[in-house]
């Protein structure tokens, strides 16, 4: 089977360079998977899971709000975090996510708001992968 190649680039650089066998990402219209040969396209990704196989294994990564371009042998993730799952520390996300709660919890104006339910995001993206890495 043809491989896909994979990069995940984030404010950081590139965090992420591999072939892969499949790419499963969170959309905004929901999950989708990616194979080689898939259909050229453009479109948003959420915070959420990544799920990648490569040969009968399937690694997780933990990435936020982005975009991705998809051609027939690549898939470019443009996004503000991308974590591996050995990589996280699921303490410090849990206490990340308790803060950000408490904080949508008080009045706080729009712009603050968003910024607080962008860093819930990323702890719970976070906290789902670590959490799926165990079982």
């Amino acid at each position: 089977m043809a491989a896909l190649k994979l990069e995940i680039v984030t404010p950081e650089g590139k965090t992420y360079s591999e072939d892969v066998d499949m790419v499963t990402l969170p959309g905004v219209e929901g999950e989708m998977g990616i194979l080689p040969m898939h259909v050229p396209l453009l479109t948003q990704v959420v915070a959420g899971e990544v799920i990648v196989r490569k040969g009968n294994q399937d690694y997780f990564l933990a990435i936020g709000d982005g975009f991705v371009e998809v051609t027939g042998e690549r898939v470019a993730i443009m996004t503000d975090m991308a974590l591996r799952a050995e990589n996280i520390d699921e303490v410090k996300a849990e206490e990340a996510r308790r803060r950000a709660e408490a904080r949508l919890a008080e009045k706080i104006d729009d712009e603050e708001a968003a910024m607080v339910s962008a860093a819930l995001a990323h702890s719970l993206a976070q906290l789902n992968v670590k959490r799926r890495q165990r079982r």
